[in-house]
């Protein structure tokens, strides 16, 4: 399998005041290939949320690489940003992020609109999407209207209006029941077998050691160790000393 993500070196450091800089990540380099389905694991405060948005390049690294599809988009334009991830890469929010006054349809077919897909196309794709989440009877629903599992089913389907290559899951059963978030994880596992690509971060390790082929591990922003599911038994991959 080919790289479809690489980080490089990668750090974020953000400013606050004059002298005063706060050290978010530093030194990641991490691999994604096509078809894998990997976890981004740490503690709340670890980086790991950071680490999602340039994976998901949400922001560009301080230093450092990022590529996509071996180009190279540490330094592109927020436009191009907005345009690349568009077609690559599908998100899953902790907290759903559906626009309350759109229905569940409309909410699916809103990423759509910004790759300029044809109305008629929108309303059949964003009804097939539904109808395969068992949402046929929700699509003309408001959030408001949903469980938290069928919003967050909702989400899925959104994240897959533009058929992206990979699926990006912020803590994607954080604020669901056990039942309902092993019913999302079912998705999330059939969409890996159907040749998606998936990452999720979490603080999870239960979730992380159970669905995934690949962990990292983030500790103080820096990546504390990688382990990868082999013949199935996790194997630690790199081990990397505190500093």
């Amino acid at each position: 399998m080919d790289e479809i993500i690489k980080l490089e070196e990668v750090w974020k450091i953000y400013n606050e005041g004059e002298e005063n800089q706060v050290i978010a990540l530093k030194n990641i380099n991490l691999h994604v290939k096509r078809g894998d389905f990997i976890a981004v694991m740490g503690p709340s405060g670890s980086g790991k949320s950071t680490g999602m948005n340039l994976i998901g390049s949400l922001d560009i690294p301080s230093h450092g690489k990022i590529f996509l599809d071996q180009h190279n988009i540490s330094h592109l334009s927020e436009s191009d940003l907005a345009q690349v991830r568009g077609k690559k890469i599908g998100f899953i929010f902790q907290q759903f992020n559906l626009i309350p006054n759109l229905t569940a349809k409309e909410n699916v077919m809103l990423p759509m609109i910004f790759q300029e897909m044809d109305e008629i196309e929108r309303i059949i794709k964003a009804e097939s999407l539904l109808k395969m989440m068992e949402l046929g009877d929700r699509m003309d629903h408001y959030p408001s209207e949903l469980s938290g599992g069928q919003q967050q089913r909702v989400a899925i389907a959104r994240a897959l209006a533009n058929d992206p290559e990979v699926i990006l899951a912020d803590e994607p059963t954080g604020n669901l029941d056990t039942h309902t978030g092993e019913v999302v994880m079912k998705f999330l596992n059939k969409l890996n077998n159907e040749g998606k690509t998936i990452i999720i971060v979490t603080h999870d390790p239960d979730l992380a050691l159970e669905h995934s082929k690949k962990i990292y591990w983030i500790k103080d922003g820096q990546i504390e160790r990688v382990t990868e599911k082999i013949k199935g038994k996790w194997k630690t991959l790199k081990k990397v000393p505190n500093e």
